[in-house]
């Protein structure tokens, strides 16, 4: 009998915690990608980050570009047109002790990406800390409590794309400020730990760098997730998804709803090498989605093998 009743209540237990089709368990990882479970993150009822959101930047003008820059790139700026002002607003992948904004003496607004805050929306937690900077004095401009039900930065930002500008290293940070020296430690350090990043000409969104042991492309793409593995699958299938020679697709990462394919790359690849292999591939990626035929077997079996490769983002 105490088996039985043992049974009984694992099974109940089992069915209570189990999450709903589609939901994510309280013991699975979060996926705003935290490294928490969801319980102890987005799933921790009171006190816990406002609801995520799986596709924050949609809508945004070069949703793809602005992912890579909050998650790969050192360095890199874009303008930003902002509606209702005729203040300079830049976007930032990073800013000055990671800060979320900085009103400059000039008046102008810097808008940084990588920030230590995440209260589950980014893109709300952007368009709150915007329009506190486009009302604050020069200074630092952060969040301390969530965002609430204010607009998102995609309500606030007019036009059809960015204009991404990467840099070698962080000096952009003084551009706007006489350097007296006492920076400069602060700055060398901060471009001593950027890795060379490049973001190809030919195609969108697609950006090479050098870790010192080898290259990379790391490509975020805006379809659909299956749609865009089903197409990634007949060309990893046919042997049409090596960029140059001795460079491979190793897999991909999530990042706020889209899907980032990574390639490694030998020593001496360089970004310029890879342009027009990038424009042929873009090519034949569209070809491949515009398939809508079943998989063959051996497509099936090169999607499980992309689907679970998946590979961290640094």
């Amino acid at each position: 009998m105490a088996k039985k009743s043992r049974t009984k209540a694992r099974d109940s237990s089992t069915s209570d915690s189990s999450p709903a089709e589609g939901a994510v368990g309280p013991r699975q990882p979060c996926p705003c990608g935290s490294g928490k479970r969801y319980k102890a993150c987005h799933g921790a009822g009171a006190g816990a980050p406002t609801a995520y959101v799986a596709r924050p930047f949609e809508g945004l003008p070069s949703e793809c570009d602005v992912i890579a820059l909050r998650e790969l790139v050192p360095a890199a700026t874009a303008p930003l047109t902002v509606t209702g002002t005729d203040k300079n607003v830049l976007l930032a992948s990073l800013l000055p002790m990671a800060a979320p904004a900085m009103v400059r003496d000039s008046g102008d607004i810097w808008l940084g990406l990588q920030v230590q805050h995440n209260f589950g929306d980014p893109a709300r937690d952007l368009g709150a800390v915007l329009s506190l900077a486009l009302e604050a004095e020069p200074g630092v401009v952060g969040l301390t409590d969530p965002p609430g039900d204010g607009p998102r930065l995609q309500d606030l930002v007019e036009g059809d794309r960015l204009d991404v500008t990467v840099h070698e290293g962080f000096d952009f940070w003084m551009a706007d400020v006489e350097d007296d020296g006492s920076f400069a430690s602060a700055l060398e350090a901060a471009n001593g730990a950027a890795s060379p990043t490049s973001r190809l000409t030919q195609v969108e969104a697609a950006y090479w760098t050098d870790v010192s042991t080898k290259e990379h492309l790391r490509w975020v793409m805006p379809e659909p997730e299956d749609q865009l593995l089903d197409a990634l699958s007949r060309l990893h299938a046919a042997g049409r998804d090596q960029l140059v020679e001795g460079g491979r697709l190793v897999g991909m990462f999530r990042a706020h709803g889209l899907l980032t394919p990574v390639w490694d790359l030998p020593l001496g690849t360089g970004p310029e090498a890879l342009e027009d292999p990038a424009t042929d591939f873009a090519a034949a990626l569209a070809e491949a989605l515009a398939d809508d035929s079943p998989l063959t077997t051996e497509q099936r079996a090169a999607r499980s093998g992309l689907a679970n490769r998946q590979v961290t983002i640094r």
